[in-house]
């Protein structure tokens, strides 16, 4: 039987611009999009099927490559190759924090200083779904993960959002991961009315509580429930959460 391995969903470049620029972006956007918590084994990236794909040599590729280890996507292995990274459990549950961190910080400010048609912007993410978007799990997985970048957006300070887009990619996997676990989208899409309301409010320490208690629940999920990251066993071995574990 064949070996079946991921690959990644990578559209050609544009010459007109820098290649090394372009297939860094476009195999970062491509890593950021597979689900890498999905499956126990690892997943590794062929030079020549990149150029194929990219439809560049592989002087490009391997420059790319090379950036992409420095940022942390990557990893060469001898012997193996070059793999996606894939964090620890502890790894996870301390990109989290930080996370909740950040986000909760950039939710006190932008309490005071978000704009009306920002705040605006958070509740049309929302509005896309009922009270119950488990019908449309992959839609509201992405529209969550937009839901909380924006937030970030609105404090207003550009490191904030340059720090978590290296946190993003595991953020957004192991939320994936966790999506359908014991009602968490239903209770996650309440936790982001609540949010929305103290922004509106402009009360900018419930605004921080919300969003920091939001976030850390899930930390504590990964902290209980999380061995397969260590493991290399599947995500089904996920137990569910207790009530508030969501992002």
């Amino acid at each position: 039987m064949p070996e079946t391995r991921p690959r990644l969903r990578i559209e050609p470049l544009d010459i007109g611009l820098g290649l090394r620029r372009q297939a860094c972006e476009a195999i970062k956007r491509a890593i950021t999009e597979m689900d890498i918590y999905g499956r126990p084994d690892e997943i590794r990236l062929d030079e020549r099927q990149l150029c194929e794909d990219l439809g560049v040599s592989r002087t490009p590729i391997r420059e790319a490559l090379s950036v992409l280890e420095q940022e942390g996507f990557v990893r060469t292995i001898p012997r193996r190759g070059i793999v996606v990274v894939r964090k620890t459990k502890r790894e996870i549950v301390e990109m989290i924090t930080v996370w909740a961190a950040i986000e909760s910080m950039a939710a006190r400010i932008a309490a005071s200083a978000a704009a009306p048609d920002d705040i605006d912007g958070l509740t049309t993410l929302m509005d896309a779904f009922d009270e119950d978007p488990t019908g449309h799990l992959t839609e509201y997985s992405d529209a969550n993960m937009a839901f909380h970048k924006a937030i970030i957006r609105l404090g207003g300070i550009e490191l904030m959002s340059s720090l978590t887009d290296t946190l993003f990619i595991h953020m957004r996997a192991v939320r994936a991961v966790t999506m359908t676990q014991d009602n968490r989208a239903q209770r996650s899409v309440a936790d982001h009315r609540a949010i929305i309301a103290a922004l509106r409010a402009r009360d900018p320490d419930r605004a921080e509580r919300l969003v920091r208690d939001h976030t850390l629940g899930l930390a504590d999920h990964v902290e209980r429930h999380g061995g397969f990251l260590d493991t290399g066993t599947t995500p089904a071995t996920f137990k569910p959460r207790a009530t508030g574990e969501h992002i």
